[in-house]
C-alpha cells in the first residue's frame, strides 16, 4: 500500500552527479566557474567531498594524506546547489577521527545530506535519504580502494568500503618483467554492501550507489574488479552507478537497463597554494619518484596548483532523469577546467571534443554505449 501511495503521486525528478570535490584553497568559489548554473537546477545534486574539512586534524596516514581542508570552504556547496555529498574515500580518514567527524557534521549543519563516511562502521554506511517531486531517493557511498587506515569499524571512524584483493605475477620467465595484476572482490564486504542496497531499497523508490574505485590517471583502462563491483549493485538494486577516484574520465555503459558511469572525474581541484611544500600540488609536482603512482602523472604545467594530466582538465556533469520505474533518460553535461583550474560547462567545439574523448575511451574499455551530443548535452540511455 505505501508503494502504492508513493507511485500515485510520482513524476520525474532530475539527479546530477560531480566527482571529486578538492576544496583546499583560501577561495573556492571562483573554481566552480559558470557549473553553479547548471547544479542548482537539478532536483538532487550529489557530489562527492575528497578531503577532510576540519580544524582539529592529525596526519593518520602514511597514503600522500590529504591536508586538513577549511571547514568553511565547505559551504560553497550548498551556494552552487550540492546537496548531498558522498565520503566514501581513500583520503577521508587522512586527519583522523576529529577530519571525518567534523567532515560529516559541518556539511549536515549546512543543510547537505552525507553518505560514505561516520564515526563508526553502521554510521558511515547509513544511506542518504531524500524526496523529491514525489519520489523517495536514497544513496549510498564506498571505498574501493583503500587504504586500510581509512576503513571505518565498529570502533573508529572512517568510510564505507568494499576490500578489493590485488594479486600481481609474473608469467614469463624473466623475473624483474613487469607483472600482470589481477583483482577480486572480497565476498564479506561485497556481501555487505549488497545487503545495505537491498535494504534501502525496499524503503525509497530510487538508489544511487557512489563508487570510489579504478585506476588512478590510466587513460581508459578498466580494472578487473570494476565491471563486477558495479553490476553487483545493479543486481542488489541498485538504479545507478557511479564511479570517481580516477583523477581522469572513464567510459559509460548500460547494464541491465541501467547506466553505469565508470569515473566522472575529479569536478573542482582547488589544492592549497603550490608553493607550500605541504600541499598536495606541490607534491605531486616535486616529489614524484617518491610513489609510482605519482610517477605515472605528466601534470599540465599550464594549469595553476593542477597536479594532473591534460586529459584530466576534461571532466563531466552526469545527469540521471528518474521516475517511479526508476532511471527514465541518462546522460552527462561536458565540462573542463580551465588554466586557473576554474571549472565550466564545455559548449560548442570544445563541448563536442569532450563527447568524443568519452566515446573513444567507453569503445577502448570493452564497453558498449551510443553516446549521442545535441550540442549542450551527451545522452547515452533511454529507457
Amino acid at each position: 500500500m505505501g508503494a502504492a501511495v508513493r507511485m500515485s503521486t510520482l513524476r520525474s525528478a532530475e539527479m546530477m552527479f560531480v566527482g571529486d570535490l578538492i576544496l583546499g584553497a583560501d577561495e573556492v568559489r571562483g573554481h566552480f566557474g559558470d557549473t553553479g548554473d547548471t547544479l542548482r537546477g537539478a532536483d538532487v545534486a550529489v557530489g562527492h567531498v575528497e578531503w577532510p574539512h576540519t580544524r582539529r586534524g592529525q596526519v593518520s596516514s602514511a597514503d600522500l594524506p590529504a591536508p586538513a581542508a577549511p571547514p568553511d570552504n565547505l559551504a560553497v556547496l550548498g551556494d552552487v546547489g550540492i546537496t548531498v555529498a558522498t565520503l566514501a574515500a581513500n583520503h577521508i580518514f587522512d586527519q583522523g577521527q576529529n577530519g571525518v567527524e567534523d567532515t560529516v557534521s559541518t556539511l549536515r549543519e549546512l543543510g547537505i545530506a552525507t553518505t560514505g563516511a561516520g564515526s563508526h562502521s553502521a554510521a558511515a554506511r547509513e544511506a542518504a535519504t531524500v524526496e523529491r517531486a514525489g519520489l523517495s531517493i536514497g544513496l549510498l557511498s564506498y571505498n574501493a580502494v583503500g587504504p586500510r587506515e581509512s576503513w571505518a569499524t565498529p570502533s573508529k571512524a572512517g568510510a564505507a568500503y568494499v576490500r578489493i584483493h590485488a594479486h600481481y605475477d609474473v608469467e614469463m620467465a624473466s623475473p624483474g618483467s613487469p607483472p600482470t595484476e589481477f583483482t577480486a572482490i572480497d565476498a564479506e564486504t561485497l556481501s555487505a554492501m549488497c545487503a545495505d542496497i537491498r535494504e534501502l531499497k525496499e524503503r525509497v523508490d530510487v538508489v544511487a550507489v557512489s563508487l570510489h574505485k579504478g585506476l588512478v590517471f590510466e587513460r581508459a583502462r578498466l580494472a578487473q574488479y570494476e565491471r563486477p563491483l558495479a553490476y553487483a549493485a545493479i543486481d542488489a538494486g541498485a538504479d545507478v552507478v557511479i564511479g570517481h577516484h580516477a583523477h581522469i574520465l572513464r567510459g559509460v555503459e548500460v547494464y541491465k537497463g541501467r547506466p553505469i558511469f565508470h569515473g566522472v572525474n575529479h569536478f573542482v581541484t582547488a589544492y592549497p597554494d603550490s608553493a607550500n611544500p605541504q600541499s598536495s600540488a606541490s607534491r605531486a609536482r616535486t616529489r614524484p619518484t617518491r610513489s609510482p603512482i605519482l610517477s605515472l602523472v605528466d601534470p599540465d604545467r599550464d594549469v595553476q596548483n593542477f597536479p594532473f594530466s591534460r586529459d584530466a582538465r576534461q571532466t563531466m556533469i552526469a545527469t540521471v532523469e528518474v521516475d517511479a520505474s526508476g532511471v527514465a533518460r541518462a546522460g552527462f553535461v561536458p565540462c573542463w577546467i580551465d588554466e586557473n583550474a576554474r571549472t565550466h560547462v564545455a559548449h560548442g567545439e570544445r563541448g563536442a571534443q569532450i563527447v568524443q574523448y568519452v566515446r573513444d575511451i567507453t569503445t577502448e574499455a570493452g564497453l558498449a554505449a551510443d553516446i549521442e551530443w545535441d550540442g549542450a548535452r551527451a545522452a547515452f540511455f533511454t529507457r
